[in-house]
Order: structure tokens, then C-alpha cells, then sequence
């Protein structure tokens, strides 16, 4: 972020003491309408310069030491990757001084958090990752997705209390108000001891009476809410690829939610193989095309456009079965770029099936015009032998009657060997 007189409030569109769980909505807002994907070629630079803007803003406002930082000496207390570092501002020791009251850091700080009986929790609760399978389709174009997600939400009634509003908790006697207990188990004839979750209390080390529980989430502190959600596959996204919700898992109190992750599973093709931004195809010619040259449509591309291709350049040039061809720029887009990765044309040869019928005289008019074969092989003597046409290349050299190898018996006995009838 260049400009150190920026306002990162400004900037995601929210107060300066707004909560957290409206500066993650803000960002979120933020960053999927500025998404350099969104924007025409000529306004991508623009719009990347933003994007990263607002990605650093919320990486800053996010984090309670920083958003500390810059709430008391702005920017200048950031270096230019927006750490804390210097960058002609405060000494970083000075403003940590201030920060903790002497207290020698961050180490000074007492452990434990108060209130939690004698569990600690942690700072957010528990991602959800899920698998999300895509299209190679979708991730040439890219994708917006919607969908509903049910979770669970602090009660609003109680504000995630799990009791009426003057009532108060009772300790919980199974735990002694720890939030967790000794548990014997026996094992193989021996006692083992753990240390469980208490099952009465759930862990918090306190609980409410039935009369006393909150009416509407019924003592749970959370209550059921399904919202609408929204993610955006950016063109050229892979397998194996996150794609992050922020803050939008299941709800616990005294914790930040923790975020949504789908992990994307590109789905097989009948067509296309990707190699990184590289894509792989096959296309079929006669031969006829093969010999004399073609132009025309050989395949159709993942948006759906058709990729014309005219053979050959020059005059006298031919494609053989298995030779490749290079179409520069037809691969997959490069995320957060202009560039594409190349296409691959694979050429397949489809030679005339059993349904070809020449005439006589249409058979010597080809061997006119076609190639002639090599000098003839002079031998003797000459046998003649038949031949099965529909044999499988797999059969070869499986057939051996000692159920051996068949060469190296072969070579054994002094080379191949020819049996003729």
C-alpha cells in the first residue's frame, strides 16, 4: 500500500469501531466486487492495485495488535508488506511499551482466559472444509456460486448466555467448574486415566437450571440459521485450489467464527487434459486430409468457441499419426494475469474402415498417385504364410507353450524362429 495517508476504514467502508464480524462482511463485500476478474483487460491493472489494497486493509484491521497499531500511529508503524516494522514512523519498541504498559511484550501477558472456568478455549472456533467439485469448463471461464448454508448462530435473545437475563449459572459439581474431568477407562486389564470434555456442562464449567435456560435456544447459547452464501472460482483455478469464506462457520461464544473452505476437485474430462495452464486434445483427420490438407473446425473449446485450423502452410507437407501440434495462447488462463498457457493438438489419423469399397480401377489410380515401396527384398527361398488380420498387438509374444517368456526362450535356443506350413 503506497499511500501512507490511506484510511483502511475508509477503504472497507465501515466506522472506526466497527466489530470484527463487520469488517470480515465488508471485506468480503469488497473483494468479490473488486476482483481483477471482473474487470476488462485495459481496467485490470487498476483494479489489482485496489484488490491488493483492500486484501492488506483487512489483513491489518483484522488482527487486534495491528488494528491497535494503526488506530494509534497509522501506517507509518508498517512496513511496506503491512508488518509491523519500521517505515519512518515510531520505534516498534516504543509503540509495543505502550501497547502492553512495560510489561516486557507479548510475554508479559498472563496466560488464560477468565470467565472460562478451567478450560481454556481457543480464539476461533473450528473451520469447515469441503470438498467442491468443478468443470474444466468452469475453470477456464470462471464461476460465481451461490448456496445456502445452514449454521449455528449466538442467540439473540440471550446474546450467547444460554440463560434469562437475570438469571445466574451454577457451577457445575461433576467438574468442580473446571470444564473437564478424569476419566478411568480400562484397558488390556489395566486403569487408564484421560482428561474429557465434562459431558454435563459441555465444557463451560457452569450451567443453568431448566427454569432458568433461555427460551428460545433453550440453554444451546446458539440457535439455527440458514443464509445465502456466495464464492467466485476465479478463471484459472485448480485442482486442489481454497476458496475461503471468512467467518462464516458455525458461531461459538466468546470465540471468532471460524471460516468456510471449499477445496476444489477438478472433475475429469472427455476431451481436454491440463497440464498446469497447458491443455491436451486430440483431433481426428482422414486420411485424405492427412495427404492433401484441410481447413475447418477440428474442435471445440471449453467457452465454446470453435478452433479453426488450416494444414498445410506449404505446399507437399503431410501430418502423420501421433504428431503434435502447438496452438499458442488456447490454454487455460493464468489466475491474477492476461496470459494463457498453449493448446496441444494430438493428430489421430482415421485410415478407411471395412466399409470402403474401391473399385479396381480406382485402387491403381492410388498406387499411381501415392508413394512407391522400397526396392523389393531379394531372398530365397520365398514361403508364403497367412496371416490374421484381427490379432492383438497384446497377444504378441504371450503364447509361448512353456508358459515362459517366449523371447527369452527364443534367444536361448540361438535367435527367432520362423515355422511355415
Amino acid at each position: 500500500m503506497s499511500d501512507p495517508n490511506v484510511d483502511l476504514y475508509e477503504l472497507l467502508g465501515v466506522a472506526r469501531d466497527a466489530p470484527q464480524n463487520e469488517i470480515k462482511s465488508a471485506y468480503r463485500k469488497a473483494a468479490l466486487k473488486s476482483h481483477p476478474d471482473k474487470f476488462p483487460e485495459e481496467e485490470r491493472e487498476a483494479a489489482s492495485a485496489n484488490f491488493q489494497s483492500i486484501q492488506q486493509a483487512y489483513e491489518i484491521l483484522s488482527d487486534d495488535d495491528k488494528r491497535h497499531l494503526y488506530d494509534t500511529h497509522g501506517m507509518g508503524a508498517f512496513n511496506g508488506s503491512g508488518e509491523p516494522g519500521m517505515n519512518g514512523g515510531p520505534d516498534l519498541d516504543d509503540i509495543l511499551a505502550q501497547m502492553f504498559g512495560g510489561m516486557g511484550g507479548m510475554g508479559g501477558m498472563g496466560g488464560g482466559m477468565p470467565g472460562m472456568g478451567g478450560m481454556p478455549r481457543p480464539r476461533q472456533s473450528p473451520d469447515e472444509e469441503q470438498k467442491y467439485e468443478i468443470s474444466l469448463e468452469d475453470l477456464y471461464k470462471g464461476k460465481t456460486v451461490k448456496f445456502a448454508s445452514t449454521k449455528n448462530v449466538i442467540c439473540s435473545h440471550c446474546k450467547g448466555k444460554g440463560g434469562k437475563e437475570k438469571a445466574t449459572a451454577k457451577q457445575c459439581s461433576t467438574c468442580d467448574g473446571q470444564g473437564l474431568r478424569e476419566v478411568l477407562t480400562q484397558m488390556g486389564g489395566f486403569l487408564t486415566k484421560s482428561i474429557q470434555t465434562c459431558t454435563t456442562c459441555n465444557g463451560d464449567g457452569q450451567f443453568y437450571a431448566t427454569k432458568d435456560k433461555c427460551k428460545k435456544c433453550k440453554g444451546k447459547k446458539t440457535n439455527e440459521e440458514k443464509k445465502i452464501l456466495e464464492i467466485y472460482i476465479p478463471r484459472g483455478a485448480k485442482d486442489g485450489d481454497r476458496i475461503i469464506l471468512e467467518g462464516e462457520a458455525d458461531q461459538v461464544p466468546g470465540q471468532e467464527p471460524g471460516d468456510i473452505i471449499f477445496q476444489l476437485e477438478e472433475e475429469e474430462h472427455p476431451v481436454f487434459q491440463r497440464a498446469g495452464a497447458d491443455l491436451k486434445a486430440a483431433i481426428d483427420i482422414t486420411l485424405a486430409e492427412s495427404l492433401t490438407g484441410f481447413s475447418r473446425v477440428v474442435i471445440k473449446h471449453l467457452d465454446g468457441r470453435g478452433i479453426e485450423l488450416q494444414h498445410p502452410k506449404k505446399p507437399g507437407q503431410i501430418l502423420s499419426p501421433g504428431q503434435v501440434l502447438k496452438v499458442p495462447g488456447e490454454g487455460m488462463p493464468i489466475k491474477r494475469s492476461d496470459s494463457r498457457g498453449d493448446l496441444y493438438l494430438i493428430v489421430n489419423v482415421k485410415f478407411p474402415d471395412e466399409t470402403w469399397k474401391p473399385s479396381p480401377a480406382v485402387l491403381e489410380k492410388l498406387k499411381e498417385i501415392l508413394p512407391k515401396p522400397d526396392a523389393r527384398i531379394e531372398a530365397e527361398p520365398v514361403d508364403e504364410v497367412e496371416y490374421d488380420r484381427k490379432a492383438d498387438i497384446e497377444d504378441f509374444g504371450s503364447k509361448d507353450p512353456a508358459g515362459g517368456d517366449a523371447w527369452e526362450d527364443d534367444e536361448e535356443e540361438g535367435g527367432a524362429q520362423c515355422t511355415t506350413q
